[in-house]
């Protein structure tokens, strides 16, 4: 029986031969592919061909290499084995916990790999989170940034309301990525009509977090490039695939934990969106051709002159991914990277120690039964739902009920250890314990929910202690994963951290959780930018309204405001 390498010539570094995949202008059809020097010299048309395609190499258009929980370099051995060949990616995990040195880590680690890496330079601009953050980036970095190749973009603008109040330094960024000729980034879930319109003036030219197809098309006719998230915590496809089957768009991740990786990336989208009844040309072209057309990348079709950079799949279904090639280069066979490297600088965790008693996230009553505000968890959504509960009180302080499935949160700054701020919230399912993290987006500080103030604290100082990561307690158990680059990273292949962040959710899972990821559940209820009820470490956020609020219903914020230090 042939093997796929019998049916390649022996002089593989200057030809391949299977079916063509034409991107531009949608064709398949059997060729010989050469190229020599990084560049591709000649596609020739055959009669006949083996029985395999020749792809434009994957392009994942918007993602957070932080959310992996692996360094670039450990990302870029799963990611190109998986037949990814480019990826623009926001490092503003980085940056919000260690300013410009973290990005200069990211960049730097990601040089030492095949994977093309580009960025969008993160806009931490004040927002509804102001001073939560480790490190602001201002418009001079940003203009640093962006005078150079490998930054494609200004980063998502994650409050819209920044840019509609006309926010100074918010539009010193966006008319500095103008000036430089770059794509600006968008993030405005629910903005629609005339909001819209304005954002959309301002410069902003993409847009990733549409909560319906309706709104996303409303933003296509605009002009917006509208981008599908299919990763690990955002899973939009099913509900955008209308809008895109029909429409120009992005595949993207976003983000995707380890254990994810380790079984696909982009190919894996490709799969799901097919699967699910998209043409596969219009799949393909949402991962080549559109993506490197937006951010004028070099890649994403294959033509006399372009690089080097293509996939060989085995079907266009499965896309089983047999061989990746970059710059003329394999780098991938088998679902096995072909390249090593020693290992680079590192950066510290940047969390400052902690010291929480129960008493320090108390919730104070002034009857013995209150109605409080209740964050609703959504399920592989990245947003949050808003909803109430009746708590009773014992001894002057709310008790978290977990028979409601109503448990206490709280977030406290790594920064300052200043906070905490306490809310509640629904969808976590623990019967008892807690769990803490410190992969929090979007300022990445502590953030832990649990069934009981004693449990929550402890939680919340061990993660601290550890340098950074995830860890859970239930009783007598406990359990710990340590992510010591930043407090979001490790450096460990990713075999060895999907491995532990598989333990950490099954230990989850036996405290009563249902949450299919639950530690990327919890790291979405302080993104402040997502629809509805959030939590920073200044308090409780009602992101509609864009005003904090007190966790109980009918009190004065005050009370919330001296707990957690807001001016």
């Amino acid at each position: 029986m042939l093997t796929y390498g019998d049916l390649i010539d022996e002089a593989r570094a200057d030809f391949i031969n299977g079916f063509f995949v034409d991107v531009v202008r949608g064709e398949i059809y059997p060729a010989c592919v050469n190229f020599r020097d990084g560049k591709i010299v000649r596609v020739e048309r055959k009669e006949s061909a083996p029985p395999y395609y020749i792809l434009p190499g994957l392009i994942d258009a918007h993602v957070h290499i932080e959310s992996s929980m692996l360094t670039p370099y450990r990302f870029a051995e799963r990611a190109v084995a998986h037949g990814t060949t480019s990826v623009v990616a926001n490092p503003n995990g980085a940056a919000s916990v260690a300013g410009m040195e973290g990005i200069r880590y990211m960049v730097e680690d990601g040089r030492r790999t095949p994977l093309r890496f580009y960025y969008a330079a993160p806009s931490s601009t004040p927002s509804a989170d102001a001073g939560t953050r480790g490190s602001e980036i201002g418009w001079k970095e940003v203009r640093a940034m962006l005078s150079r190749d490998d930054f494609v973009a200004l980063g998502e603008i994650e409050d819209h309301h920044a840019v509609l109040d006309d926010d100074a330094e918010t539009m010193a960024m966006i008319e500095v990525a103008r000036e430089a000729g770059k794509p600006i980034d968008g993030h405005c879930p629910g903005l629609r009509g005339y909001e819209l319109d304005r954002y959309v003036m301002s410069g902003i030219s993409s847009e990733h977090s549409s909560v319906s197809p309706a709104e996303a098309a409303e933003k296509a006719r605009r002009g917006m490039r509208i981008m599908v998230r299919e990763g690990s915590s955002a899973r939009d496809l099913k509900y955008m695939l209308l809008f895109a089957m029909e429409n120009e768009h992005l595949l993207v991740t976003n983000d995707l934990r380890p254990s994810d990786l380790m079984e696909g990336h982009m190919d894996n989208v490709l799969r799901k969106a097919v699967a699910a009844g998209m043409n596969p040309m219009q799949a393909i072209r949402a991962v080549t051709l559109w993506p490197a057309r937006h951010y004028k990348l070099p890649g994403g079709s294959l033509y006399l002159g372009s690089d080097a950079d293509f996939i060989v799949v085995n079907d266009l279904t499965e896309f089983r991914v047999l061989e990746t090639w970059i710059g003329g280069k394999q780098v991938a066979s088998e679902g096995r990277a072909l390249f090593e490297m020693a290992p680079s600088f590192t950066m510290g965790s940047g969390i400052v120690p902690i010291n929480l008693r129960a008493g320090d996230l108390a919730v104070p009553a002034e009857r013995g039964r209150e109605r409080v505000r209740v964050i609703e968890v959504l399920p592989e959504r990245v947003e949050s739902g808003a909803g109430t509960a009746e708590l009773y009180a014992y001894d002057g302080e709310l008790q978290p009920d977990p028979s409601q499935d109503v448990l206490l949160m709280a977030v406290v700054s790594r920064y300052h250890g200043s906070g905490p701020a306490v809310a509640f919230v629904r969808g976590f399912g623990l019967r008892s314990g807690a769990i803490a993290s410190s992969v929090a987006h979007d300022a990445h500080n502590l953030i832990g929910v649990g069934a009981d103030p004693g449990s929550l604290a402890y939680a919340l100082n061990e993660v601290a202690a550890q340098g950074g990561g995830y860890f859970a307690v239930d009783g007598e158990r406990a359990y710990g994963l340590e992510l010591p680059v930043g407090g979001l990273m490790s450096d460990r292949p990713a075999e060895e951290v999907a491995a532990g962040e598989k333990t950490m959710n099954e230990a989850v899972w036996g405290m009563g959780s249902r949450l299919y990821a639950p530690f990327a559940a919890l790291s979405y209820q302080s993104l402040l930018s997502e629809p509805e009820l959030k939590l920073s470490d200044r308090g409780l956020f009602d992101t509609v309204r864009g005003e904090y609020v007190d966790p109980v219903i009918g009190r004065r914020r005050i009370m919330l405001d001296q707990r957690a230090g807001a001016p």
